[in-house]
């Protein structure tokens, strides 16, 4: 699949919790999600840097490693090309945490 677009969720005030997580990282792991970010506009869900698996419903993961650990995205595509990243967090566990899961399903519905 192609994608054009790639945008962040923004709160109604304006704040995008996914790029504050990204700039409170270390450099090395912010030009990860800069080099993952790049390889999907570049060749979408080709992307040889990540890996990409559905959730639940519309609600689908990125994955990929880093220096600093693994790091999830969670993620919805909506007017058939524009990805738009809910909510990202480093990888702990083998299954998607429940609150993180929770955030990304209530952040969807402001899209859906």
């Amino acid at each position: 699949m192609i994608i054009t677009k790639v945008s962040f969720y923004q709160s109604n005030s304006g704040n995008s919790p996914v790029e504050k997580f990204i700039s409170s990282l270390p450099k090395s792991d912010q030009a990860r999600f800069a080099d993952v970010y790049e390889g999907i506009i570049k060749n979408g869900l080709d992307c040889p840097r990540a890996t990409f698996k559905p959730i639940k419903g519309k609600l689908w993961e990125i994955k990929f490693k880093a220096e600093g650990g693994g790091y999830r995205i969670l993620y919805v595509i909506i007017e058939k090309n524009n990805m738009i990243w809910l909510h990202a967090f480093k990888k702990k566990t083998q299954r998607t945490p429940l609150p993180d899961l929770k955030i990304a399903e209530k952040r969807m519905k402001k899209f859906l």
